[in-house]
């Protein structure tokens, strides 16, 4: 499957999970947006240019990243492929300004993951950029803050 269909996926996916139809969308947009033309970004057909593209995700309220297929979005993460498995016994040892955090929210992903091993866990690529988001630090710093309390392997 190509860029513009992966693009396209992503767009109709948007679309409806706002809950509105092509139709919806042109008048949204005061007929910017062309119900055809939109299905053709839909499908694949065309190729939507960038300043479209962010008038169309203020259209639906959403970031325009968020229009871009899910695997180009974490790309700029730089938390290794396999994760950062973290010492849990280790934890206190980061800095107190963010290590209650980290701690919260490697405990919540223990709950989801129910993996009470107690001892180590493996946080992926995507818990680092999201752990980093709500940090409001980069992805690089907050790896090797982490691999600071990492395991040996």
């Amino acid at each position: 499957m190509g860029y513009n269909e992966r693009v396209g996926e992503r767009l109709r996916s948007i679309r409806q999970q706002r809950g509105m139809s092509l139709q919806d969308v042109h008048r949204a947009t005061n007929g910017e947006f062309k119900a055809a033309v939109l299905g053709a970004y839909e499908r694949g057909e065309r190729s939507l240019s960038l300043p479209r593209l962010r008038r169309l995700a203020a259209c639906y309220d959403v970031p325009m990243n968020q229009l871009l297929p899910e695997e180009d979005t974490f790309q700029a993460s730089s938390a290794p492929a396999g994760g950062v498995t973290v010492d849990l016994t280790r934890v206190d040892d980061l800095d107190e300004s963010v290590g209650e955090v980290i701690d919260r929210f490697l405990r919540k992903i223990q709950v989801q993951r129910q993996d009470f091993n107690g001892k180590v866990l493996t946080i992926r690529a995507s818990d680092v950029a999201l752990l980093a988001t709500l940090l409001d630090v980069a992805s690089a710093d907050l790896v090797a803050n982490l691999q600071r309390v990492a395991t040996a392997e």
